[in-house]
């Protein structure tokens, strides 16, 4: 299939992820349906012109007009909405979602779908400490980075498809990577800087904390401000490449606490030295 302006998108899911795609997608001029679990999302989502129907129940002939849907649940939900309809799904359709773990979603769901339906997976590198649809917006993807997540089930035609939607909501660099490849990344950038952050927050205990701090502590402890249901189940679904990335982490740590205990002041500077360096290179 080709994306062009007779698509027909149907989000499933329209919390911050989901209203952003939708957002984005209406704005340039795309055909975008909806399908939520409250009242209140469906009103703002009409209201505001997000998009164009909103039914807060599975409305089985939106899902067979879809051409491709847009999965924003989280990692079980998903897999249970996809048990329950897949089969509603017409074929030549394509899928794909924005589910932070993969390993465990991606197998499951291609083997579930019927023959014709193709899941392409992808990961936005986008969010902001807030949640629900009202908080969405197109403009926290633009320039961001965007992976996609093929496997051999993967046809050439899908994945461009899952590109040809990150470019079209202006993301910047897009790249491929296997799911195994990308939790172990995801263990390291994204889940055990959130569990920093978190342990940042719970390790000092003052209760006016918030009179004392700089921009440094702000910005370490920015994502600290987290959905605990969501990522709770985000951490125990990719457990072992988090532990892995976590006693990483913890080897460096003592490695700089041994320094700063034994008088070490050369390993300290290197350390350093090498973390301005890599630093640098989010700067270009």
């Amino acid at each position: 299939m080709t994306i062009d302006k007779q698509t027909r998108f149907l989000i499933v899911g329209l919390g911050l992820m989901g209203g952003s795609y939708a957002r984005g997608l209406t704005q340039k001029g795309y055909h975008v349906d909806a399908i939520v679990n409250d009242e209140k999302s469906s009103e703002f989502a009409l209201r505001h012109e997000i998009v164009h129907e909103c039914p807060t129940f599975v409305d089985e002939e939106l899902v067979k007009k879809a051409d491709v849907l847009i999965f924003a649940l989280y990692p079980h939900t998903f897999i249970e909405w996809v048990e329950k309809n897949g089969s509603l799904i017409k074929k030549g359709a394509i899928i794909t979602d924005v589910t932070g773990v993969k390993g465990c979603i991606v197998e499951k769901v291609q083997s579930v779908l019927p023959e014709g339906v193709e899941f392409i997976s992808a990961h936005p590198m986008a969010g902001r400490e807030v949640y629900g649809v009202e908080n969405s917006d197109e403009k926290m993807f633009y320039g961001a980075n965007y992976i996609v997540v093929p496997t051999e089930r993967n046809t050439e035609n899908g994945i461009e498809c899952c590109k040809r939607i990150a470019e079209i909501l202006g993301f910047g660099r897009i790249v491929e990577l296997s799911p195994k490849e990308h939790d172990d990344l995801i263990g390291f950038v994204s889940q055990l800087t959130h569990c920093i952050a978190v342990s940042l927050m719970t390790c000092y205990e003052n209760e006016n904390l918030e009179k004392y701090t700089a921009d440094s502590f702000r910005d370490l402890t920015r994502i600290a401000n987290i959905n605990e249901v969501l990522w709770s189940e985000l951490f125990f679904l990719n457990r072992d490449s988090l532990l892995r990335q976590m006693e990483l982490f913890e080897s460096h740590f003592r490695k700089l606490y041994e320094s700063l205990k034994n008088g070490d002041r050369e390993t300290m500077i290197q350390m350093m030295k090498e973390s301005t360096e890599r630093r640098k290179l989010f700067d270009k």
